[in-house]
């Protein structure tokens, strides 16, 4: 039985119930195989794409609180929430899930800031990763260049236009018909599920994504471009980071929602 992905169409809720399905499994990165704790349905999202795994806790009906390190894609469609091994959980039990909400949220806003950096930066996107405290997208630049203060003008004057942000599905046929949609170079959107979801910044970005991202970019907050640097002969790396009335606030804005 595969994990029910409660957070794609919950971005903002931050506790839910659960039911344990299984405490077997094996990830790489695993704290231990005896601390995969699979559930039917999750608000924690796995490591993929560029964006950390969500962290947070399990409380038990009895009230115990079980720490969850680190959330990652198991086999089958399901998701493996890593525990400490003696953490006491068998099937069939019921937990509150609660997300490190901050964390999240920081992950949430950096990634809608990252797609609006491949906005005013129109090369293919060849890496990238996304953090709490920054982010960074690695493009095939060629011979073109950038500055970064301007890019910092130009990325929080798209913040501040408060262009919302939605989600949709389409067929793996219409993204065929449309490869134009797909900016990463190294990296294909996953399929075999017949539809790819999509993410839609207002009427300047539409792109397969599977993350999860703010209701409205002046959500995001004030952000600069804080360094570009060359990663080889075509390369460059462009590295976000929090302005710095931003930083004072753990996880930003806690403004927002749905």
């Amino acid at each position: 039985m595969s994990t029910v992905l409660t957070f794609r169409e919950l971005p903002y809720a931050r506790e839910s119930l659960a039911t344990v399905l299984s405490t077997t499994g094996s990830t790489t990165g695993a704290i231990g195989d005896d601390g995969v704790v699979v559930t039917d349905a999750t608000l924690f999202y796995p490591h993929g794409g560029g964006q950390p795994g969500d962290r947070g806790v399990f409380i038990t009906a009895d009230g115990r609180t079980l720490t969850v390190h680190d959330t990652r894609k198991g086999d089958n469609g399901q998701v493996h929430h890593l525990l400490d091994p003696n953490h006491g959980l068998e099937a069939g039990q019921s937990v509150t899930q609660q997300i490190d909400w901050a964390h999240r949220h920081a992950h949430m806003r950096m990634h809608t800031a990252l797609h609006l950096l491949s906005v005013i930066v129109p090369h293919g996107v060849t890496g990238g990763s996304i953090g709490a405290d920054r982010g960074r997208l690695d493009f095939d630049l060629g011979e073109a260049s950038f500055d970064k203060e301007e890019l910092s003008e130009r990325l929080n004057a798209l913040i501040a236009a408060d262009y919302p942000v939605t989600s949709e599905w389409i067929s793996e046929a219409e993204l065929d018909a449309h490869p134009e949609l797909v900016k990463t170079m190294s990296v294909a959107p996953p399929r075999g599920a017949g539809e790819i979801r999509m993410v839609r910044i207002g009427d300047i970005d539409y792109q397969p994504c599977g993350g999860t991202h703010v209701a409205s970019t002046v959500e995001i907050g004030p952000i600069q471009v804080a360094s570009i640097k060359n990663r080889g002969a075509r390369n460059r790396r462009f590295t976000l980071t929090w302005a710095a009335s931003d930083r004072l606030k753990p996880g930003g804005n806690a403004g927002g929602g749905q």
